[in-house]
């Protein structure tokens, strides 16, 4: 039964398909918007069309970009010859919070993971290997400790080898099958700080 009538029913349905949303913390937030001032449902409407147009891939690192190249790539003051290889932007965001690292990054937007049927081709990781030059001297595996982000490590290790640059892999403060985006800045840095070569 409708018992909100179709537009709330439609919000309402709208939200529950939104990751982690159930049906009643759709509702919630259905409720929520009509509480609203009609200006801030605006802002909010346009916000959501603005991201979905205007949001791009960067075409150096792959970060979620409005602008390419996104701001850490056009950023002249940080350094040219070392690469952080992560996941996600939100893990980027992380390390970016710490503070620890003042290098270039790479976002493979996932991880290589045969279960789900997802290869090394579906991710970034061709984007990475062209950005090899002589000027890389290290690229920094920083990915959330699972079987999967071992994987992926182990593979750009292996790839990466016969182009002589050096591999490290972030240090294991990291808690064992966490994701980085929870971790707290000072364990992120500590563990960048604490990065060994990997060995293929």
């Amino acid at each position: 039964m409708n018992y909100y009538g179709e537009s709330l029913s439609k919000l309402i349905e709208h939200f529950s398909r939104l990751p982690g949303i159930g049906g009643k913390t759709a509702q919630r937030l259905a409720f929520h918007v009509l509480n609203m001032p009609k200006e801030d449902v605006e802002a909010f409407a346009s916000s959501l069309l603005s991201a979905k147009t205007d949001v791009k891939y960067c075409s150096i690192c792959c970060n979620l970009t409005d602008n390419d190249p996104c701001e850490v790539c056009s950023d002249h003051s940080r350094r040219k010859d070392i690469i952080m290889v992560v996941e996600n932007p939100r893990d980027m965001a992380s390390y970016e919070r710490s503070k620890g690292f003042d290098g270039r990054y790479h976002i493979l937007h996932g991880l290589i993971a045969v279960t789900k049927g997802i290869g090394p081709d579906d991710i970034k990781i061709r984007e990475l290997v062209r950005r090899i030059d002589e000027n890389i001297k290290e690229v920094v595996i920083a990915l959330s400790p699972t079987i999967d982000g071992d994987i992926t490590a182990a593979y750009i290790a292996k790839t990466l080898k016969p182009l002589g640059v050096k591999v490290t892999k972030i240090a294991n403060g990291v808690p064992i099958g966490s994701d980085l985006e929870y971790i707290d800045e000072i364990t992120l840095a500590k563990a960048l700080e604490g990065r060994s070569e990997m060995i293929v």
